[in-house]
Protein backbone atom coordinates (compact mmCIF):
# COMPACT_ATOMS: atom_id res chain seq x y z
CA UNK A 1 0.00 0.00 0.00
CA UNK A 2 1.22 3.62 -1.52
CA UNK A 3 2.43 5.85 1.99
CA UNK A 4 0.77 9.24 1.50
CA UNK A 5 1.85 11.97 3.61
CA UNK A 6 -0.31 15.20 4.02
CA UNK A 7 -0.68 18.15 5.57
CA UNK A 8 -4.36 19.56 6.66
CA UNK A 9 -5.03 23.16 8.14
CA UNK A 10 -7.06 24.10 11.34
CA UNK A 11 -7.83 27.26 10.22
CA UNK A 12 -9.51 29.88 12.91
CA UNK A 13 -10.75 33.19 12.70
CA UNK A 14 -10.67 36.25 14.94
CA UNK A 15 -13.74 34.70 16.93
CA UNK A 16 -12.08 31.30 17.12
CA UNK A 17 -14.27 29.35 14.45
CA UNK A 18 -12.76 26.93 12.33
CA UNK A 19 -13.12 26.79 9.06
CA UNK A 20 -14.38 23.13 7.36
CA UNK A 21 -15.36 22.11 4.01
CA UNK A 22 -18.45 19.97 2.99
CA UNK A 23 -17.21 17.04 0.97
CA UNK A 24 -20.38 15.47 -1.61
CA UNK A 25 -19.62 12.52 -3.40
CA UNK A 26 -21.48 11.81 -6.22
CA UNK A 27 -19.47 10.10 -8.26
CA UNK A 28 -16.60 7.16 -7.78
CA UNK A 29 -15.26 5.29 -5.59
CA UNK A 30 -17.08 7.06 -2.48
CA UNK A 31 -20.03 7.87 -3.77
CA UNK A 32 -22.97 8.35 -1.46
CA UNK A 33 -20.45 9.61 1.08
CA UNK A 34 -20.55 13.91 2.29
CA UNK A 35 -19.11 15.14 5.45
CA UNK A 36 -16.95 17.91 7.20
CA UNK A 37 -13.25 17.82 6.93
CA UNK A 38 -10.36 20.19 6.99
CA UNK A 39 -8.47 21.99 4.04
CA UNK A 40 -5.49 20.40 3.08
CA UNK A 41 -4.33 17.98 0.92
CA UNK A 42 -0.95 15.66 -0.18
CA UNK A 43 2.58 16.60 -0.18
CA UNK A 44 3.55 17.02 -3.66
CA UNK A 45 7.32 15.95 -4.99
CA UNK A 46 10.08 17.06 -2.36
CA UNK A 47 7.60 19.14 -0.46
CA UNK A 48 7.87 19.23 3.02
CA UNK A 49 4.87 19.31 5.14
CA UNK A 50 5.35 22.95 5.85
CA UNK A 51 5.66 23.33 2.36
CA UNK A 52 2.64 21.51 1.14
CA UNK A 53 0.40 23.84 3.95
CA UNK A 54 1.03 26.79 3.00
CA UNK A 55 0.23 25.79 -0.87
CA UNK A 56 -2.56 24.07 0.09
CA UNK A 57 -3.71 26.92 2.08
CA UNK A 58 -3.27 29.05 -0.91
CA UNK A 59 -4.98 26.85 -3.38
CA UNK A 60 -8.31 25.86 -1.23
CA UNK A 61 -8.67 29.02 0.46
CA UNK A 62 -6.62 31.75 -1.53
CA UNK A 63 -4.89 32.96 1.72
CA UNK A 64 -1.73 33.04 0.99
CA UNK A 65 0.93 33.07 4.71
CA UNK A 66 4.69 32.29 4.59
CA UNK A 67 5.10 29.72 6.86
CA UNK A 68 2.17 27.99 8.95
CA UNK A 69 4.08 27.51 12.13
CA UNK A 70 5.11 24.61 14.03
CA UNK A 71 2.92 21.22 13.51
CA UNK A 72 0.30 20.65 16.41
CA UNK A 73 -0.90 17.29 15.57
CA UNK A 74 -0.42 14.13 13.36
CA UNK A 75 -2.18 10.91 12.84
CA UNK A 76 -2.00 7.72 10.60
CA UNK A 77 -5.22 6.20 8.93
CA UNK A 78 -6.01 3.83 5.97
CA UNK A 79 -7.79 6.05 3.95
CA UNK A 80 -9.96 5.59 0.10
CA UNK A 81 -9.22 8.24 -2.20
CA UNK A 82 -11.79 9.61 -4.45
CA UNK A 83 -10.05 7.02 -7.32
CA UNK A 84 -10.76 4.09 -5.24
CA UNK A 85 -6.94 3.48 -4.12
CA UNK A 86 -6.30 2.61 -0.25
CA UNK A 87 -3.18 4.02 1.22
CA UNK A 88 -1.42 4.89 3.97
CA UNK A 89 -2.26 8.07 4.89
CA UNK A 90 0.37 10.78 7.68
CA UNK A 91 -1.65 13.62 8.06
CA UNK A 92 0.34 16.20 9.80
CA UNK A 93 -1.55 19.01 11.28
CA UNK A 94 -0.97 23.10 10.97
CA UNK A 95 -3.03 25.87 12.98
CA UNK A 96 -3.59 28.83 10.87
CA UNK A 97 -4.99 32.28 12.67
CA UNK A 98 -6.75 34.61 10.04
CA UNK A 99 -8.41 37.89 10.43
CA UNK A 100 -9.99 38.05 6.54
CA UNK A 101 -12.43 35.04 6.29
CA UNK A 102 -13.06 36.08 2.67
CA UNK A 103 -12.21 32.81 0.58
CA UNK A 104 -10.99 32.33 -3.23
CA UNK A 105 -11.95 29.19 -5.23
CA UNK A 106 -9.47 29.92 -7.97
CA UNK A 107 -7.21 27.33 -6.99
CA UNK A 108 -9.31 24.75 -6.88
CA UNK A 109 -8.99 21.71 -9.02
CA UNK A 110 -12.17 19.76 -10.99
CA UNK A 111 -12.19 17.47 -8.37
CA UNK A 112 -12.48 19.97 -6.16
CA UNK A 113 -15.14 21.91 -7.64
CA UNK A 114 -17.38 19.14 -8.06
CA UNK A 115 -17.01 17.35 -4.23
CA UNK A 116 -16.26 20.40 -2.18
CA UNK A 117 -19.50 22.09 -2.40
CA UNK A 118 -20.17 23.97 0.73
CA UNK A 119 -17.50 25.83 3.99
CA UNK A 120 -18.51 26.83 7.31
CA UNK A 121 -16.96 28.34 10.11
CA UNK A 122 -18.06 26.55 13.24
CA UNK A 123 -18.07 27.34 16.51
CA UNK A 124 -16.80 25.07 19.14
CA UNK A 125 -20.23 24.81 20.33
CA UNK A 126 -21.61 23.68 17.15
CA UNK A 127 -18.74 21.16 16.71
CA UNK A 128 -19.44 19.73 20.31
CA UNK A 129 -23.06 19.30 19.63
CA UNK A 130 -23.41 18.57 15.08
CA UNK A 131 -24.68 14.86 14.20
CA UNK A 132 -22.73 15.50 10.84
CA UNK A 133 -19.55 13.31 10.28
CA UNK A 134 -16.64 15.68 10.95
CA UNK A 135 -12.95 14.35 10.01
CA UNK A 136 -10.94 14.13 12.03
CA UNK A 137 -12.99 12.85 14.40
CA UNK A 138 -10.76 14.22 17.74
CA UNK A 139 -10.85 17.46 15.92
CA UNK A 140 -11.81 19.04 19.42
CA UNK A 141 -8.74 18.05 21.13
CA UNK A 142 -6.81 19.00 18.53
CA UNK A 143 -7.71 22.46 18.77
CA UNK A 144 -7.33 22.68 23.07
CA UNK A 145 -3.98 21.50 22.35
CA UNK A 146 -3.00 23.72 19.34
CA UNK A 147 -3.30 26.68 22.03
CA UNK A 148 -0.48 26.26 23.28
CA UNK A 149 1.53 26.23 19.69
CA UNK A 150 -0.30 28.75 18.11
CA UNK A 151 1.37 31.65 16.04
CA UNK A 152 0.14 33.90 13.61
CA UNK A 153 1.30 32.85 10.15
CA UNK A 154 3.41 35.76 8.45
CA UNK A 155 1.72 37.36 5.55
CA UNK A 156 3.03 37.51 1.88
Amino acid sequence: MRQRPASRLLITDPQDKLLLFYFEHRTGALAGKSYWATPGGGVEGDETFEAAAVRELWEETGIKVNNVGPQIAQRQLILQLPNGEYVNEDERYFRIRVADTQLSKSGWTASEVECMTAHRWWSRTELEQTTEQVWPEDLIAMLEASALHTSEPSAL
